[in-house]
Formats: C-alpha cells, sequence, structure tokens
C-alpha cells in the first residue's frame, strides 16, 4: 500500500501539480484515491458525465474515440506522470473520448468535488490545465484528420467536373434563396466592424505603458507560443468560454480590455472582441494593425 510520502512524490512529479506547494500537494494527497486497473479495463466511455480526475502512477491507458459502426481512433496514449479527465471537469461536459488500460495501471483518483476545490484554492493550476488544453484539441485534431485521410481516399476530379460541381451548387443555393424567404447565406457573415471601436497603435501602447489594460491575444495557441505581446492573455476563439472563467470576473465589466490577433484572411480579434462586448465588456477595443505593427515600433514583445 502507497504511503502518504509516496503519494505526495507521485503528485509532485507531475506537469499539473509540479510547482505546486508543498502543503497542497500534502493535502491532496490525503484524500486522493489509489485505484490499480488490470489491462483492457475501460475507465470512461465517450459520452459519460465528468465525474473524476486521473493521475498515471505507473502502467499506460489509451484514449480513443469510437463511432457507431465501432471504428476506433486512437487519439493518444498516456503514461506514469501524465493525466487525463481534466476537460470535461473544466468544461462541464460529457468525456470527449473514451479510455482504457493497456497494461496493470496504478492510478491516484480526485473526485469532481474535490478537483473543483483544488482549482478554488490554487486558480494558477487553472493555467496550467488551459495551456494544455490548447495542445490536447491540436493533439485530437491531427490524430482525427490522419485518420480520416487513412480510411477515406478522396477520388480524383478533373478540374473541369471541379468548376462543374461548384457552378450547380452556387446555382442550386441561389434559386433556393430566392424562393425561400429563411434562406441560408452563402457566405458566413464577419462580425461587424462597426461593433467593436478601434484604438491606434499609439494610444495602446501608452495604456500598455500605464498598466491598466488587459491586453488579450486572440490567436491560436501555436501562434501565440510563438511570439505575443508582453504580458497579453491567450484567448483563442475554440477556448474562449474556458479562458474568460479563468481570467475575467463579474465585477469587472468597467475594465478597459485591447484586442488583437488578425491573419489576412482571418479576423480572430474582431470575433474574441464582440463576444467581449456581449458578455458585458463594453470598454473592448481592437487595435489598429496588429502584432506586426507592435513589433515595427519596438513595442515589447515575448516568446
Amino acid at each position: 500500500m502507497a504511503t502518504l510520502d509516496d503519494t505526495k512524490r507521485k503528485l509532485s512529479e507531475t506537469a499539473v501539480f509540479r510547482d505546486m506547494p508543498p502543503e497542497m500537494v500534502e493535502e491532496i494527497a490525503r484524500v486522493v484515491e489509489n485505484r490499480v486497473l488490470p489491462p483492457r479495463t475501460k475507465i470512461f466511455e465517450r459520452g459519460d458525465p465528468g465525474d473524476s480526475f486521473w493521475v498515471i502512477e505507473s502502467g499506460m491507458v489509451r484514449v480513443f474515440r469510437s463511432d457507431n459502426e465501432g471504428v476506433e481512433i486512437t487519439l493518444s496514449r498516456l503514461g506514469s506522470g501524465q493525466s487525463f479527465g481534466e476537460m470535461a471537469l473544466l468544461t462541464g461536459e460529457a468525456r470527449s473520448a473514451s479510455v482504457e488500460t493497456l497494461e496493470e495501471t496504478r492510478t491516484l483518483v480526485l473526485t469532481k468535488e474535490q478537483f473543483d476545490q483544488v482549482l478554488k484554492s490554487h486558480p494558477e493550476v487553472s493555467l496550467t490545465f488551459i495551456k494544455q488544453l490548447s495542445g490536447w484539441l491540436k493533439r485530437d485534431e491531427q490524430a482525427l484528420e490522419t485518420e480520416a485521410k487513412r480510411l477515406v481516399a478522396p477520388p480524383k476530379v478533373s478540374w473541369f467536373d471541379f468548376v462543374l460541381l461548384i457552378g450547380v451548387s452556387v446555382l442550386f443555393a441561389l434559386v433556393f434563396n430566392q424562393t425561400n424567404p429563411n434562406g441560408i447565406p452563402l457566405f458566413q457573415d464577419l462580425p461587424s466592424k462597426k461593433a467593436v471601436p478601434l484604438v491606434p497603435l499609439s494610444k495602446a501602447a501608452e495604456e500598455y505603458k500605464k498598466g491598466e489594460t488587459v491586453f488579450v491575444d486572440a490567436m491560436p495557441a501555436n501562434f501565440y507560443e510563438q511570439e505575443h505581446i508582453r504580458g497579453a492573455v491567450n484567448m483563442p476563439l475554440p477556448l474562449f468560454d474556458i479562458v474568460y472563467m479563468m481570467t475575467f470576473g463579474e465585477e469587472e465589466k468597467n475594465k478597459p480590455i485591447i484586442v488583437y490577433g488578425r491573419t489576412i484572411s482571418k479576423l480572430y480579434d474582431l470575433e474574441v472582441a464582440n463576444k467581449l462586448i456581449l458578455r458585458g465588456y463594453k470598454n473592448t477595443r481592437v487595435m489598429e494593425g496588429g502584432l506586426r505593427d507592435w513589433k515595427k515600433k519596438g513595442y515589447p514583445v515575448e516568446p
């Protein structure tokens, strides 16, 4: 049977609890449950409620998804020191994937109530999970894309057939929209630029120096990790609700916010700024020029 010191050491070796104060690690070690699972044990299935958080002491598990026809796609394999089950507890949604053991696996388990208490007592743990979430989403997306390419070989289509297919599709869409008052738009509407005020780069720099304005980087996490305005909060659109919950409080509706982050084809800043305004943060603006112009002026950035 594992001793308290053994459990503390195992928790301290994980990415989630590595930087946590020793006294908090000991507090968690006292309530965490030790479980030994034989090979091929189904820990939980996709669609199950998120009621627990798991840390692997030893052994290995497989994270996977399966469709209605029983076709399984392996998303990842996790071993000693890694954890799983966090996403459903953070988002409040059902389990997004199934997990089973590949060999005898020793685990440490926190219930949802204990997990919530950890987040409440130590908000810095939430930031660790947020950073990991973007990596998990990217990993799962790549695994699904790779498997889809393997299972489905797209037929070869000539340029003529391609143009003909597009033309016929557009024609049917136009006819449908003309005959149906509730027609479907052919192109997705972008957020209105008039709905979000712009702030000149020089003005943004002045506010940055004062340190009273929150700068939000709306780009995907992999862009943010490469380079961003020093001290900016990363709020990619897919993780908006989670980052919002961890970063902004209801009592801070008047705080000044400047959002940046756009490409030639994607206005990430405008979409995130609109979401903040709809949440009641009326003093939200979009920075003119974006990160590229900010760098040209020599203003501070960090990797």
